[in-house]
């Protein structure tokens, strides 16, 4: 059972950032609720009880998204839900449809965070993939007096291990920003027991872009997730595909190489056994995704269906 002594809900930035500062030893920030509940409520960390719990879900800032050039800032209280329904959303963040639709249910994922996700750092999270190929940076605020200062850092170096981040005792992460991708194809792999409300064994985000030709890869980007202590972008494979014809034989043999870098410390034979198909998958759906032509299976090139 979760509990606690006083229940916050600040409304601006400024008020949030105060009261985090202030706030006594046994506290904890909440916003959209789906990792804490479920933790308190199955009993995994007994009866839980809080100092104090300060909802950021009405904090003024916290809310909608940016399109600020080339980038997307998304603040911290978008949720998944928003991925599968915001047209702009889904056309310029082509891997976060998919990521949204694996992760879990309606009722979930209209509450559930992006941002939460991120900072909860687990070593499986779908939404830390997606970050990777979009060249996410995670944006933290603190009050230094009574001014508020913000540092951004890119979310492969904010999470630094399992359920560890870079986010210090004061901070509050306000905001993601990433690549904007139209033109990319966007592909999000899962394996677990069921399509969704289920930790990842493996999660695989792909965005691949044709060239004008349609036969040769003109961008590509990879990242793995649930494989080690921390998500992994696939640069060797990217390099190994850019700029190359599309064969099966060259999409094959690239995704072979991520099984060497599998270094969890469970079902690691399983990992590596599904890491190839997952990384082939990827690529083929982005594709499929992005509308490029159909190559010539009787020239032996790759078969997108």
């Amino acid at each position: 059972m979760l509990s606690c002594d006083i229940y916050l809900m600040p409304k601006s930035l400024d008020e949030a950032l105060a009261l985090w500062r202030d706030a006594p030893e046994g506290s904890r920030l909440l916003a959209g609720a789906t990792d804490i509940l479920p933790w308190a409520r199955e009993g995994r960390a007994g009866d839980v009880h809080l100092t104090n719990i300060i909802d950021v879900s009405r904090v003024a800032e916290f809310q909608g998204y940016e399109v600020q050039g080339d980038r997307v800032r998304l603040n911290a209280n978008v949720v998944y839900q928003d991925f599968m329904e915001d047209e702009t959303l889904m056309r310029l963040l082509p891997t976060m449809p998919g990521c949204a639709a694996w992760f879990a249910d309606d009722q979930i994922r209209r509450q559930a965070t992006l941002v939460g996700n991120i900072v909860n750092a687990s070593p499986a999270g779908d939404g830390l993939p997606p970050m990777l190929v979009h060249e996410g940076t995670i944006e933290l605020a603190r009050l230094d007096g009574n001014r508020v200062v913000t540092r951004t850092l890119p979310v492969v170096d904010f999470i630094t291990g399992p359920g560890q981040t870079d986010l210090k005792q004061d901070e509050i992460a306000t905001a993601i920003t990433l690549d904007a991708m139209p033109g990319h194809g966007g592909s999000f792999q899962k394996v677990g027991l069921r399509r969704s409300l289920v930790i990842s064994a493996v999660c695989c985000a792909a965005l691949v872009k044709a060239d004008a030709t349609g036969k040769k890869f003109e961008d590509v980007r990879l990242a793995l997730g649930g494989i080690g202590p921390r998500p992994i972008r696939l640069h060797q494979i990217e390099d190994m595909l850019r700029g190359q014809e599309m064969t099966r034989e060259l999409v094959s043999r690239a995704s072979q190489i991520p099984a060497d870098l599998v270094a969890s410390r469970s079902r690691v034979e399983y990992r590596r056994a599904v890491v190839a198909g997952f990384v082939e998958a990827a690529i083929e759906d982005a594709l499929v995704a992005v509308g490029a032509p159909m190559p010539n299976s009787e020239q032996k090139e790759m078969s997108l269906v």
